[in-house]
């Protein structure tokens, strides 16, 4: 089992001629993703050959869902085209957008996110500005690298995408079912929230890792909706303990206001609700450990 991604997804992806979109296309077909497709409009018609496997392109993600079945499109094209290709996705139908661009304008993003809950939230989006997802020795849809952990009984979900990566490695002996990366955006369209309650409801997860940063309120709304809804133990690590004070970080969802949106006051507040959190990812995978060995 694993969350949203599964052996049975059928995925293509928008920009699989790009440069980035090829590149990545290939790294997931040999992770042993079901890759059935690419989009591009202007390349509708012919088809790409990876490495032996001839892949069609088509002009639009509802004729690529009609000829494959695909459910699950991965999204690789320039920010001023991303709101169109995710609507176009949505328009289309299809269950699961995982949009990797960074550079999204942030007006475009709240666009289209609003136009999904317009049409009822049929679309599950992943990012943007995300490494994707992956269930190891499943599938992966994104650019998370499939050979740093095994198959496991642990679920990840992340706002950073090295630590996504850092995490995966410092528990790979144990494994993971499925590993969500967020990203890190104002505005995402998966939360901590619905990877917890997906976590919660999936019998082939025991454990949660969430990861998150400074910034934002996300990581305490999260703690309420642990306390309230999730019974599995969840560990977590929030990024940016050494941040100086007063200065804006890394991510554009990093703003920190007084005390709000501190590591500390994000610490306390998921420590509150029993969740135990490390200093370093480190330790994080070490409480980790020993819940798992307890278990």
């Amino acid at each position: 089992m694993a969350i949203w991604l599964t052996k049975d997804s059928k995925v293509i992806v928008q920009g699989m001629t790009g440069s980035e979109g090829s590149k990545h296309t290939r790294r997931m077909l040999a992770a042993g993703t079901d890759i059935v497709g690419g989009v591009n409009p202007r390349k509708a018609g012919t088809t790409v050959d990876f490495d032996g496997a001839q892949l069609p392109v088509f002009a639009n993600v509802a004729e690529a869902m009609r000829e494959t079945g695909a459910n699950v499109t991965v999204i690789f094209v320039p920010p001023q085209f991303t709101k169109g290709a995710v609507i176009e996705a949505i328009d289309a139908g299809i269950p699961l957008a995982v949009v990797i661009t960074e550079g999204v304008p942030v007006h475009d993003t709240a666009a289209f996110w609003a136009y999904n809950v317009a049409q009822g939230e049929r679309t599950r989006i992943i990012g943007p500005n995300c490494p994707g997802i992956v269930s190891p020795g499943a599938s992966n849809a994104g650019i998370i690298p499939a050979d740093i952990t095994g198959a496991g009984r642990i679920g990840l979900v992340s706002k950073s995408g090295t630590l996504t990566y850092q995490m995966m490695y410092e528990l790979r002996d144990i494994g993971f079912s499925t590993c969500v990366g967020i990203g890190g955006d104002p505005i995402i369209g998966t939360t901590h929230i619905d990877a917890l309650a997906a976590f919660e409801d999936d019998p082939d997860t025991d454990a949660i890792v969430m990861i998150g940063e400074i910034g934002g309120d996300a990581e305490e709304r999260a703690a309420e909706f642990i306390k309230a809804n999730v019974t599995k133990p969840v560990v977590g690590y929030i990024a940016g303990f050494t941040a100086p004070p007063g200065k804006t970080m890394g991510h554009a969802g990093a703003i920190i206001s007084g005390s709000a949106g501190t590591a500390e006051a994000k610490k306390t507040a998921l420590e509150a609700v029993g969740v135990k959190v490390g200093k370093t990812p480190t330790e994080t995978a070490r409480l980790m450990r020993e819940i798992m060995s307890a278990g």
